[in-house]
């Protein structure tokens, strides 16, 4: 490990550290005055932490617990939904400066920690509420353990990382890629093998925290997991490389141009050094996997968000050589973390010439549920219901504290959501009001007609949208 002078380092240091809460204070202080409405997702994980559980439809259930907590402490309010991910996010990034330290010296690991909290995904996902924010938090803090693990053995260590994987698989089942890639460091690096002792204390504390959200999968038809495998869409083999290609495309966006291409130019020497060859295991594994997924059926960007937290640690062991590269790769993602803040202000706004807005998937949704509200109030009608999950998350949001009895279309088969699943239109009761997009009846209505039909001419509904007013018949037999 390189020598440093400590008083240039201490320097550093400090000024990563201010950096870290500079940008963590900046995107706090901004969300306040954003437009921005839930997003689908947003809504259905605030609405999960109204109904604790141990698991949800489509995602393990430490999200829902996150953002119940929040609320708990303020109100229901988007700030406090919000504001939990971007302190999230400061933690990472000390956890990514902590291991970087360790591994690469004081000055590559104060630079990472600073370099992932400006990370142009990190300023994106600070803004919004994902199930990869809390568990890339757990991923680096298990990084941090397997490291310390590998200088020394110790119990305390050990029940660290083995509560990380476990509260990361809680958050997201893909922290199943930090074992994956930490036996594959133990299997080819010597000097990554952890004691036989730690690593069974790990994988017990481990399978003892997830184990609540495995009984309720058990007990619930396996929902979860056949969501996640439902996700991976095989449909037999589909070589589809320009999927491939947009997945990496993805990668630049999500660490920034500069910093990803520095890990990829970095992988090249990487088994020169036992630290960088350990960083480049940690991360390929998550990124070869989700890569097989893009050319089979396509993947999200995100999905391989697990392998940034080494990719970022490498690719700074690399540009530290280069001060122009560093240089422009800070300045690239700070500008873009700078900005992506402000721009959330204008969403309700914001548009590229006479189009649509730029944000048009995050506004819109609370005009459709109050309008719902106003034509059931005029109808004499206390009960709405839609199949689609878009207009039930926002329902359930937008309508809290109503008299409004709020439910899915009853499912035929495996439920299509979180709503269907838990919330299906009871037989019991009178009339109800059907809220559709492209103002659709249920099928067993087909010929219904709406009472009322309008417009959305921008927003995430942009179409027309129906009201109908119906018995319960359309659902059940009499």
């Amino acid at each position: 490990m390189p020598k440093n002078d400590p008083q240039p380092d201490r320097r550093l240091l400090q000024l990563c550290l201010a950096g870290i809460a500079a940008i963590t204070l900046w995107r706090i202080a901004l969300l306040p005055f954003s437009t921005a409405e839930l997003f689908v997702d947003e809504a259905q994980y605030w609405f999960w932490g109204q109904e604790l559980d141990w698991g949800y439809y489509s995602k393990p259930p430490l999200i829902g617990w996150l953002l119940r907590l929040s609320t708990t402490i303020g109100t229901d309010s988007p700030f406090w939904i919000h504001v939990p991910l971007a302190i999230i996010h400061a933690g990472t990034a000390l956890l990514v400066m902590a291991t970087g330290r360790q591994l690469l010296g004081a000055r590559v690991g104060s630079l990472a920690g600073l370099a992932f909290a400006t990370l142009p995904g990190v300023a994106l996902a600070s803004l919004l509420v994902s199930t990869d924010t809390p568990m890339l938090f757990f991923f680096a803090l298990a990084l941090l353990a397997f490291v310390k693990l590998g200088k020394k053995p110790s119990t305390a260590w050990a029940v660290a990382m083995g509560a990380a994987i476990g509260l990361g698989l809680m958050s997201k089942y893909a922290m199943i890629y930090f074992p994956v890639s930490a036996a594959l460091c133990a299997f080819l690096l010597p000097s990554a093998r952890i004691s036989w002792r730690d690593a069974g204390i790990a994988a017990v504390v481990a399978l003892i925290v997830i184990s609540p959200n495995i009984w309720w999968n058990l007990s619930n038809d396996l929902t979860t997991l056949q969501h996640t495998a439902d996700n991976a869409d095989y449909r037999g083999l589909q070589l589809e490389f320009g999927k491939l290609l947009e997945f990496w495309g993805g990668q630049f966006a999500v660490s920034g141009p500069v910093l990803f291409a520095a890990f990829l130019v970095a992988l090249r020497t990487a088994s020169r050094r036992p630290e960088t060859a350990f960083l480049a295991l940690m991360a390929l594994p998550t990124l070869v996997i989700v890569s097989v997924q893009a050319v089979l059926s396509g993947a999200n960007a995100n999905w391989a968000a697990a392998g940034h937290i080494a990719a970022v640690l490498l690719g700074m062991s690399l540009l530290v050589r280069f001060p122009a590269w560093l240089k422009a790769s800070f300045a690239v993602n700070g500008v873009l973390c700078i900005a992506l803040p402000v721009l959330v202000i204008f969403a309700d706004s914001l548009r590229i010439g006479s189009g649509n807005l730029l944000m048009d998937r995050y506004i819109g949704m609370r005009a459709v549920s109050e309008r719902a509200a106003t034509i059931a109030e005029r109808e004499g009608l206390d009960t709405l219901v839609s199949e689609n999950r878009a207009i039930l998350a926002d329902f359930f949001y937008t309508l809290k504290g109503s008299d409004l009895a709020l439910y899915s279309e009853p499912p035929e088969g495996f439920p299509k959501h979180h709503y269907a699943q838990s919330h299906p239109l009871p037989r019991e009761g009178g009339e109800v009001l059907y809220i559709s997009k492209k103002a659709k009846p249920p099928a067993r209505c087909a010929e219904a007609e709406p009472i009322e039909t309008w417009e959305a001419t921008e927003g995430f509904f942009v179409g027309t949208l129906g009201a109908f007013r119906l018995p319960r018949s359309c659902w059940f037999d009499e």
